[in-house]
């Protein structure tokens, strides 16, 4: 077991349903926020998990399959129209509830353990942990699928408007990203409550 991975060893979480979210595009300047839920089984292998922000695709992509062939999950978002409204705050949090509601219909959990140090509101045990994508296991996984599944949306994105260097920069405020927003505008994408 990795370094740091202590919460499902607490005694009083044995033989309990753990369910872990996170989320995935709360900096860029375009696209939604997604967010995933997870249940591991007991016999994951979780020695391939990390936080998806330091796995490399490649690593990414074999734990997310592995992630799909034996977890119970689900993937959701909230539309840049709900991140302008509600703001991306709020919008984050309205993502992981959609993710976890979907999960509830599949298994209850016991414990909801959240990253960060906000936590949506759902009818189960929840807890926020800061840096819980590199601690607990379940918001390993999350972060893995949401990331995935934001960098997909991008790279379709990108085919759609090419100008905005989405394969590359997948909505964030890279040098080239600003400066076609600076001379094209924006697009149906981008989040106009945002600082460009």
């Amino acid at each position: 077991m990795k370094q740091g991975l202590l919460f499902d060893d607490f005694d009083e979480n044995k033989g309990k349903i753990i369910c872990g979210s996170d989320e995935a595009g709360r900096g860029p300047l375009a696209g939604p926020v997604f967010a995933a839920a997870v249940i591991l089984p007991s016999d994951f292998p979780i020695e391939i998990l990390n936080d998806s922000k330091v796995l490399s695709e490649k690593k990414r992509n074999i734990a997310e399959k592995i992630i799909r062939e034996k977890a119970i999950f689900a993937i959701a978002f909230s539309t840049q129209q709900e991140i302008d409204k509600i703001n991306i705050l709020n919008a984050s949090m309205l993502a992981m509830k959609r993710a976890y509601l979907k999960v509830e219909e599949i298994k209850k959990p016991d414990i909801f353990y959240v990253d960060g140090n906000k936590k949506p509101i759902v009818n189960t045990y929840t807890i926020a942990v800061v840096k819980g994508d590199s601690k607990i296991p379940e918001i390993m996984a999350a972060s893995i699928l949401a990331k995935n599944a934001r960098d997909r949306f991008m790279l379709f994105a990108a085919k759609k408007w090419p100008i905005y260097d989405f394969e590359h920069n997948k909505g964030y405020p890279t040098k080239k990203h600003k400066q076609a927003l600076y001379q094209y505008g924006p697009c149906p994408i981008h989040r106009k409550t945002f600082k460009y």
